[in-house]
């Protein structure tokens, strides 16, 4: 929609206005609570919701193929509004979805997948609809055939199984909003846990944060060139490493599975400071990438399994969507506001050395609370 309003000749100012679209994301756990407590009549509890936010979906993204920017900015700004806010819903359901039907040992490949479905969704809904919109059939036309694609989608919602353990949903709203929280948090070690979910990627959040500032002011590679490695090598290296980090959890377990990975993607920054200190080499910038992004979606793979195995059934709607919000917040509030002043006082190398020790607390509290891990999977599995 951005790409679409500035070939439009819509102002700055309001394609500035346009970003806030997303905030249903960041919020998602308010309502997330209504989704553990009601059940639309069909499918179940989950996947009943899945069904009505993707037929929603569809009809709302093909009516905003009926409108322009340069005619019809603010419908079809509400429009997106609308858009986000049922797409964060669907994000409830399906998390909640995946939490209550993957068996222990599928949790690794089922996270993998998720991964791997975001990131290909990323490449059809981002680079190839570009190109589609500008150069074969139109910005209306793409949208139509998005709105499409999403009806496409909620077959496999229909074809889904359903848990091989329904648990009984909350009796009440209060007890939807109240016993989430009181649950999660009377468990032994719960706010060191939560500790751990904003320290473990916050290493690799720091280092990404301004990557691609880096490749292209810092170490002197075109645009073209950073985004040539970045959408293709960088994007199959997350999806490899999502693939083989759910491989390798069905075998290792969460929490060893947890360590390898923390550590090669804490050691993984050591690209980036390798590219800082090396002369001007694509060949060394595209290992680099590759390297940073295989290690990372190992560790986003084992970092899902870890939200799934958190959450306990009844209330693991509201509880991931929670806990995924909780994982924001150093990349929100401390890796994007604190990179900038440091790298003006450290530069890039010294800066990049810095991420592998922000890295470190996040793994030492791992290692503290491997029991208190394996306590709370089990007790996330009632």
């Amino acid at each position: 929609m951005q790409a679409w309003a500035t070939v439009e000749d819509v102002s700055l100012q309001d394609i500035g206005y346009l970003t806030l679209v997303g905030t249903a994301y960041t919020i998602k756990f308010l309502w997330a609570p209504l989704v553990d407590r009601y059940a639309p009549p069909l499918l179940g509890r989950r996947r009943g919701w899945m069904l009505v936010t993707q037929l929603l979906l569809a009809v709302a993204i093909l009516a905003m193929g009926a409108l322009s920017p340069s005619s019809a900015l603010m419908p079809l700004a509400l429009l997106a509004v609308l858009v986000a806010f049922l797409s964060a819903t669907q994000d409830i359901a399906f998390d909640a979805y995946c939490t209550d039907v993957l068996r222990k040992e599928e949790r690794g490949a089922g996270a993998a997948i998720k991964v791997m479905g975001y990131r290909l969704a990323m490449i059809v809904s981002g680079g190839l609809a570009l190109i589609m919109a500008d150069q074969w059939i139109g910005w209306g036309n793409t949208y139509m055939l998005m709105g499409g694609l999403m009806l496409l989608c909620a077959l496999a919602t229909l074809w889904a199984p359903e848990p091989e353990h329904v648990a009984r949903p909350p009796r009440t709203l209060r007890e939807a909003v109240a016993e989430p929280l009181h649950e999660f948090f009377t468990r032994r070690g719960a706010l060191a846990v939560v500790l751990l979910i904003v320290l473990y990627k916050l290493g690799d959040a720091f280092a990404g944060a301004l990557s691609t500032t880096f490749l292209i002011r810092g170490a002197g590679f075109t645009p073209t060139e950073v985004g040539t490695v970045n959408k293709v090598l960088g994007l199959a290296a997350t999806i490899i490493g999502a693939l083989a980090g759910g491989s390798l959890m069905a075998r290792w377990g969460l929490y060893r599975s947890l360590m390898a990975f923390g550590l090669l993607q804490a050691v993984s920054n050591l690209a980036y400071w390798l590219i800082a200190v090396s002369p001007k080499n694509i060949w060394l910038m595209a290992t680099g990438v590759g390297i940073e992004n295989l290690c990372g979606g190992l560790g986003t793979a084992s970092f899902v399994g870890l939200l799934m195995a958190l959450c306990r059934q009844r209330f693991s709607a509201t509880q991931f969507a929670l806990l995924s919000a909780l994982s924001a917040v150093g990349r929100t509030y401390l890796a994007g506001p604190l990179t900038p002043p440091l790298v003006n006082w450290m530069g890039w190398p010294g800066f990049f050395l810095l991420t592998v020790v922000i890295a470190l607390p996040g793994l030492v509290l791992l290692k503290i609370l491997r029991g208190t891990i394996d306590d709370m999977e089990k007790q996330g599995e009632a």
